[in-house]
């Protein structure tokens, strides 16, 4: 089903932005902070306000990490896939992940409570690997720290086999 989108609000985020150099990225962060993702429904107008293609725009949504084009988990759990990262056991850690919250990366889990994303960088190199939940940075995560965090700040209570 798709979802319906309030024109008003879209309305009032492109005008208060569309005339901002590089309004783009303002927009974009207005859209998704109001529907918790950028609906690409919304995608037409935008382009259409800024004179761009709708591949413009699509393109900006999809190259940037931050931005989503389909509703999220509750809790958004970004984990760092940069060079550093892998070098110190990344790949391992997300392999664990995915089995801890039951989806893998680009997913939500079964009950909406997780989205796992993998990000290229979290700026803190030489604490990997990095996580970040919500808007919280974990570094030199191991697979126990992982899960302590998931128990407490995404699933309170809940205990893993």
């Amino acid at each position: 089903m798709d979802q319906i989108i309030d024109l008003t609000r879209l309305d009032e985020i492109l005008a208060e932005h569309a005339s901002t150099p590089g309004g783009l990225l303002p927009i974009l962060h207005a859209v998704q902070k109001t529907w918790g993702h950028v609906p690409p429904a919304t995608v037409p107008a935008i382009a259409a306000r800024l004179n761009l293609s709708r591949a413009e725009v699509h393109g900006v949504i999809t190259y940037y990490h931050h931005f989503r084009d389909k509703p999220g988990g509750k809790t958004l759990i970004q984990m760092c896939r940069a060079e550093a990262c892998q070098a110190r056991g990344c790949d391992a850690l997300i392999a664990h992940a995915t089995k801890t919250v039951g989806c893998s990366l680009h997913e939500t889990n079964g009950d909406g409570s997780v989205t796992l994303e993998p990000v290229y960088c979290l700026g803190h190199c030489a604490t990997g690997p990095n996580i970040q939940v919500g808007e919280k940075l974990y570094g030199r995560m191991t697979p126990s720290r992982f899960d302590e965090i998931v128990m407490q700040s995404v699933r309170p209570g809940l205990e893993f086999a």
